[in-house]
């Protein structure tokens, strides 16, 4: 075998790869989700909410739980948007985010959070904060698409 054989037979095996590499993710879609959540927390905190997922035009109701712990007080009420990706699925956004970080607010605040799923689902939100709450904490977040 030459060498411009050998060359030519790398790049098809490179190409067949990436190509490969490129179908699962070329398939994954994205959605947005909007959603409010109220969180009261004297360094363990709770939160609930709900709110929708638009996938492909249809709308799902989504229901917000979680936790935390850390050096946190007060409470807050978070209205977040945002944009879901690497779902096929409405059904992919269902799961437990973890975060980690920090924030507060006097009255009002923003918020910005990335966070993904064990399937992948990644949101990535941005949201406005009503109350008084400071906070520096691990935060887990699960969401149930109904």
């Amino acid at each position: 075998m030459n060498i411009s054989s050998r060359l030519r037979s790398i790049s098809v095996l490179a190409i067949a790869t990436a190509g490969l590499g490129f179908a699962g993710s070329a398939h994954a879609d994205s959605g947005t989700i909007r959603f409010s959540v109220y969180k009261a927390a004297f360094f363990v905190g709770g939160s609930g909410g709900d709110g929708t997922l638009i996938f492909h035009g249809r709308r799902y109701p989504v229901s917000i739980g979680g936790i935390s712990g850390g050096l946190a007080f007060g409470a807050s009420k978070t209205y977040f948007q945002g944009r879901v990706s690497h779902i096929r699925r409405a059904s992919d956004v269902t799961g437990v985010y973890g975060a980690a970080g920090g924030g507060g607010a006097l009255i009002k605040g923003a918020q910005v959070i990335l966070m993904t799923n064990d399937k992948g689902a990644q949101l990535e939100l941005t949201g406005k904060q009503v109350g008084l709450q400071v906070n520096v904490d691990v935060t887990g977040l699960a969401i149930t698409v109904k």
